[in-house]
């Protein structure tokens, strides 16, 4: 709660118009228990109000400031832009997941996941590949798709 007599030039209060925070640029008063103010909004229009003292109640001097600020840690924003980027890198790079893997799919593997498997909805099969086996030749046995279900 604010006074009447509290509302100077270059105030911030909120509960003029709304929950916005308004700036007051002239004040006149009306009286003892009547002010007449001209104030600016967020949007800077110029806006005038007759104020009396059953208002007072609503009134109440804003912090002053902005309701954004570009205050907090550079590292944290760095943080969430690069976490915000990586949601949306694969809008535009359908393959991100082997670009962004420390795994080298060979050719094949590729062409089964993306061009086969992955456009067949639902999918019923899970692609296989374990490195450590081998055929009975002593190399790695082929990728294979095994039926899941």
């Amino acid at each position: 709660m604010i006074k009447l007599e509290d509302i100077k030039k270059d105030a911030q209060i909120r509960g003029i118009q709304g929950e916005e925070i308004v700036r007051i640029v002239q004040t006149e008063p009306v009286g003892e228990h009547a002010l007449t103010i001209y104030y600016k909004d967020s949007q800077g229009r110029l806006n005038e109000q007759m104020l009396f003292r059953s208002d007072e109640a609503r009134l109440e001097l804003a912090q002053a400031g902005r309701p954004w600020a570009f205050d907090a840690p550079g590292a944290d924003f760095k943080l969430g832009l690069e976490a915000y980027r990586i949601t949306q890198a694969a809008l535009f790079d359908p393959m991100m997941a082997v670009h962004t893997s420390n795994v080298e799919p060979l050719p094949h593997q590729i062409s089964a996941v993306y061009e086969s498997m992955l456009p067949r909805q639902p999918l019923r099969f899970v692609l296989a590949d374990d490195p450590r086996r081998q055929n009975h030749h002593g190399r790695p046995a082929h990728s294979g798709a095994a039926h899941a279900g």
